[in-house]
């Protein structure tokens, strides 16, 4: 059996490496262990990233929320959540605070249900 030498794959292999360091500073989008490394990284901040996303929309939707409830006459974001659980009213924080914001009608709606 013949032999396979491998400079031909391996070429590719740090060819894509580089074409994904594309933009990096220095020497991080040149040399392939620096941008093998700055990837492995980029991954790992893109992956927890993704996730701390979605903790800070919560987190607006939730101040969004605490404003318009207030303005309202509630005394605060908790009491509303709470009054809500008790009517058995099931919108989540994101439609609320949608409401809020796009349908001032709609949410005066939903806090008269509330306050009953």
């Amino acid at each position: 059996m013949a032999r396979v030498k491998g400079g031909v794959a391996s070429a590719k292999r740090r060819r894509n490496i580089l074409t994904r360091a594309k933009g990096y500073r220095h020497g991080r989008s040149t040399k392939v262990r620096l941008a093998k490394e700055s990837l492995v990284h980029a991954g790992k901040n893109a992956f927890n990233h993704r996730r701390d996303k979605k903790t800070d929309f919560r987190q607006l939707w939730i101040v969004r929320l605490n404003a318009a409830v207030r303005e309202a006459g509630f005394k605060s974001y908790s009491t509303f959540i709470a009054s809500l659980k008790k009517a058995e009213i099931a919108l989540d924080r994101k439609v609320l605070a949608t409401l809020a914001a796009n349908e001032p009608e709609a949410f005066a709606r939903v806090i008269a249900k509330v306050q009953k």
